[in-house]
């Protein structure tokens, strides 16, 4: 395109008709080859030639390697010689924001009791109580419902052979647990299974005296996930968010008689 408009004498609307480009990127690229020639065509790197912001590679590193040493970011700011946002930076894209990032994780040990009735897994989630659809359907956060309460979803799924029974209380208090445990247990052995095993978080109700006492009436041994390890009853947990997903939130419900209802057929 160049040539031709050097050689021919095109002008730049007549050469970029020709090349299906504008006459104003016809002349920038005439101007480079009478400028250079053809070497002048080829493109030049877009990196700047000096960067007066960019940061030493090697002190990067450094500073990963004292907080690998566990060393807070403003320490490693002063040892380094930089600035806290710079250490905050570097941090953030090594993933050690944190301290708690150093930590390496722990293996996740799935565990599969070898017969029903070895383990059950009992858990709860509150679920607002219904008076009519509110902002979660409509979309519209002026139809929010304030003041309604709620109401407890009592979730138990056997270990091994992953059959649930659920069932919907007024409250997550010791008596509708107590309750709840009851029923399950009954459910259960309507299917031929004896309950030796419960496991439950530490929450209030399932530390009272009444639901340990409601344990030992049915000749089971009751335990407790460890603290802040949830997943150790992930089970439950996984069960709790298929039925939000597709039972509870699932649906337009008028009121909350209309969700438990729905609870049976899901």
């Amino acid at each position: 395109m160049a040539k031709q408009m050097s050689i021919h004498g095109l002008d730049a609307a007549q050469a970029g008709l020709c090349q299906g480009v504008t006459a104003q990127t016809t002349r920038k690229w005439l101007g480079r080859y009478l400028t250079g020639g053809e070497a002048a065509l080829v493109d030049a790197s877009s990196r700047p030639a000096r960067s007066p912001r960019s940061f030493d590679e090697s002190k990067a590193l450094l500073i990963v390697e004292l907080r690998r040493r566990r060393m807070l970011q403003s320490r490693i700011a002063r040892y380094a010689g930089v600035s806290a946002t710079t250490v905050s930076r570097v941090l953030t894209r090594a993933g050690l924001s944190r301290l708690s990032d150093l930590q390496s994780a722990e293996p996740v040990i799935r565990h599969k009791h070898e017969a029903p009735g070895d383990m059950l897994h009992i858990d709860t989630k509150k679920l607002g109580r219904i008076v009519r659809p509110s902002h979660r359907v409509t979309g519209n956060r002026r139809n929010s419902v304030e003041g309604a309460g709620w109401e407890t979803l009592f979730v138990a799924i056997d270990d091994h052979a992953r059959i649930a029974f659920t069932a919907m209380h007024r409250d997550e208090k010791k008596h509708e647990a107590v309750a709840f445990v009851h029923n399950a247990v009954a459910y259960y052995a309507g299917l031929g299974v004896r309950i030796k095993r419960l496991l439950t978080d530490n929450g209030a109700a399932f530390r009272s005296k009444e639901f340990a006492a409601a344990c030992k009436a049915l000749g089971m041994q009751h335990k407790f996930t460890r603290p802040y390890r949830p997943q150790t009853n992930g089970k439950a947990g996984r069960f709790i968010q298929s039925a939000l997903r597709e039972w509870a939130y699932g649906w337009t419900y008028q009121n909350s008689a209309e969700r438990t209802h729905a609870l049976a057929s899901w």
